[in-house]
């Protein structure tokens, strides 16, 4: 049996593209192709609030998602559950930050992009994105999650493991943690929380309301 662990980052920009909260799933699609590749059915994933000067959300929590199911870009892309996270550019914003993005029309012909967050200004194909999302080809996928967007709250402090590393990211990169006993801290406080799924918006749909 596998250990439980979690994966921990901070999400320096809260779009609801990466992580997409939306239509019932949590899924991570694109960036963090690290996580993407190690995490594994049942391992957490968290995402952190950026401490940069425009956002000061540093130790606040964005999201936390179990993963519950792992699939490849072409079964994300078939699966008629995800079709409504195919982006729609010119829709809700919402619809805008979908992140199903990725097909092909055989497993041996080359990626194809959708006009999305990771394209080029003007719709069309952006390389190095398609390099670095699909450089790892998996998506992750939970109906277990919180996502709380730009209001969620601070991760007690209590959250430190063996090695007195704090749960919460706050610089570049990821960290992994395997700790038995931080972990079901943090399952416990996860499932003590009133609400669960969709919660807050993203960070960057607030401030577009001020």
């Amino acid at each position: 049996m596998l250990m439980t662990n979690i994966y921990s980052y901070v999400v320096r920009y809260d779009s609801g593209f990466a992580p997409n909260p939306f239509y019932g799933y949590c899924t991570l699609a694109t960036c963090k192709p690290s996580i993407r590749r190690s995490a594994n059915l049942g391992d957490w994933v968290i995402g952190c609030g950026s401490n940069e000067q425009s956002i000061k959300r540093g130790g606040y929590l964005v999201y936390a998602m179990r993963v519950t199911e792992i699939m490849t870009f072409d079964e994300y892309n078939e699966d008629e559950r995800f079709v409504l996270k195919q982006p729609f550019r010119n829709g809700s914003r919402k619809q805008s930050c979908g992140d199903n993005i990725y097909f092909r029309s055989t497993p041996l012909s080359i990626w194809q992009q959708r006009d999305s967050f990771h394209s080029k200004e003007d719709g069309t194909i952006e390389l190095n994105h398609v390099a670095r999302d699909t450089g790892v080809n998996r998506v992750l996928i939970s109906e277990d999650f919180i996502y709380f967007g730009g209001e969620g709250p601070k991760l007690p402090e209590k959250f430190v493991d063996n090695r007195d590393r704090s749960l919460c990211k706050r610089g570049i990169g990821s960290s992994k943690f395997n700790d038995p006993q931080l972990i079901s801290d943090f399952e416990q406080w996860f499932l003590g929380q009133k609400e669960k799924g969709l919660v807050g918006f993203p960070y960057e749909w607030l401030d577009l309301r001020r």
